[in-house]
């Protein structure tokens, strides 16, 4: 695990923000407890690529949520050849539950076969090699486009498209809002956000480091005001973690904490070799596309170019059965769903270059990417000095039938304040996704509003995923 940094200079305002157990930014102290990754549950496939046009390279997909409904996009193309090719169209499915999607009859291009069909861009090539859609939340949108989208390999720069309804796309511009370095770039999914914690476009795309002698597959950063006019800030930096090739980054605003920006990356690891020859043939994967392998990790930002990477391990393993370890495969789809009052889903490109290939469906804990966790002996976390503006406590938390959590709440030299000492606080015990610390005179934290504060959990058999002072 990366050292964790420095204590803050001042006490951290978390207002009536939630806060997730991500990241080290809160943590002052563990005694008997740990900060543990979750382990998602395989929910089921959400979508065969199996239209003429799709096939066993789609790839670099993203799902969104607009007009009510979930959209999927996804670059479909049958066969492998260069990148930005003609052959490669960008295709949309829809959902209304985020579990299951289908596909419109649109309309807009017709492919061979089909006139009808799910198509909202083709014969644009490059940019349906890695086309990239957001929904555009900044304030002084307005009555325009809802929609927007990123797309480009080097040779052409990134593009920006816009669009109202999410079929019809249009270029913002005749040429690229960030035009391409002399250095090799943009050659996988880049991703663009409107920012409401750094209220500003942010914009996380590929380029190369070459650390100790080896060239990695990296991610770059810029910013815009205004969608059109981008900065490049350079490298992130993963504090200090060994170096890997993240081969998409996948970075987007966790929906229930915007602060927080998670991702959940392609980990490659090329020339890794798991299958033979004879192998490949019987699971008929391309050729060219069973010498590497990849999985998922999880990376996490509080904005800029200063990324956590506080869980070293897979996110998200390979899994049983010899199609899983084929190169490419494994890659996530850009933002998370949620997918039911205490469930949130994520989605995985499986099988990639094979005949199987389709989008999976994870399932996990609503805020559930990791949690601070004890077991039946029994642990503690002390946050560093906050302040806060909420009047209660809420907390996403599990127990056993014998375990439990309480909160006290410390003054700045770490004793307990009058009323929120552990013999007053109350055993929570159960499962909830929004439950409230207590104490013996009640929920109400008022009385330590504006004062500066630290949080000290004991947890007993159980996990905590989030907290925050709400309103």
């Amino acid at each position: 695990m990366p050292a964790p940094a420095a204590p803050p200079a001042a006490p951290i305002a978390l207002g009536s923000r939630r806060e997730l157990f991500v990241d080290r930014f809160l943590v002052a102290g563990l005694e008997g407890a740990e900060l543990r990754l979750a382990t998602p549950l395989d929910a089921g496939p959400a979508l065969a690529f199996d239209r003429p046009w799709e096939g066993a390279f789609c790839a670099y997909s993203t799902v969104l949520r607009h007009g009510g409904r979930w959209l999927l996009y996804y670059r479909g193309v049958p066969s492998s050849g260069p990148d930005g090719r003609a052959a490669e169209v960008t295709c949309v499915a829809e959902s209304a539950d985020g579990r299951t999607f289908t596909r419109p009859e649109l309309g807009l291009f017709a492919m061979a076969g089909a006139p009808r069909n799910n198509v909202v861009l083709a014969n644009a090539a490059p940019f349906s090699h890695n086309f990239s859609p957001f929904v555009d939340t900044c304030p002084g949108v307005g009555a325009g486009p809802a929609l927007k989208a990123i797309a480009g390999v080097h040779s052409s720069g990134l593009h920006g498209f816009v669009s109202a309804d999410g079929f019809r796309w249009t270029p913002v511009q005749a040429g690229p809002v960030l035009p391409s370095p002399k250095e090799f770039t943009f050659d996988s999914q880049n991703v663009a956000f409107y920012s409401e914690h750094e209220r500003k476009y942010v914009l996380y795309y590929r380029t190369w480091q070459e650390i100790g002698g080896t060239k990695y597959r990296w991610v770059s950063r810029a910013v815009s005001e205004d969608f059109v006019h981008w900065t490049t800030e350079g490298p992130v930096d993963y504090g200090g973690a060994p170096p890997e090739h993240l081969y998409t980054n996948q970075t987007s605003p966790y929906f229930r904490a915007p602060h927080i920006y998670a991702g959940i990356c392609a980990r490659f690891f090329p020339g890794r070799q798991v299958l033979t020859e004879a192998q490949a043939r019987a699971v008929q994967v391309d050729p060219q596309y069973f010498q590497d392998c990849s999985d998922a990790v999880l990376v996490t930002s509080r904005g800029g170019r200063s990324f956590s990477r506080t869980f070293l391990d897979a996110f998200l393993r390979p899994g049983l059965g010899l199609q899983n370890w084929v190169s490419r495969s494994n890659y996530p789809a850009l933002n998370l769903a949620q997918t039911g009052p205490a469930e949130m889903s994520f989605y995985v490109n499986r099988d990639y270059g094979q005949p199987t290939a389709h989008l999976r469906r994870y399932a996990l804990r609503l805020d559930g990417f990791a949690s601070l966790h004890a077991g039946y002996g029994g642990g503690t976390m002390l946050t560093h000095p906050v302040t806060f503006t909420g009047h209660r406590l809420a907390l996403n938390y599990a127990t056993s039938a014998a375990g439990s959590v309480r909160v006290e709440l410390l003054d700045g030299d770490r004793q307990a304040l009058p009323g929120f000492g552990l013999a007053d606080a109350a055993e929570l015990i159960g499962d909830e996704i929004e439950g409230y610390a207590r104490w013996k005179q009640g929920v109400g934290v008022g009385a330590a509003q504006g004062r500066v504060v630290r949080l000290r959990f004991h947890l007993k058999d159980a996990d905590v995923y989030s907290f925050g002072f709400l309103g």
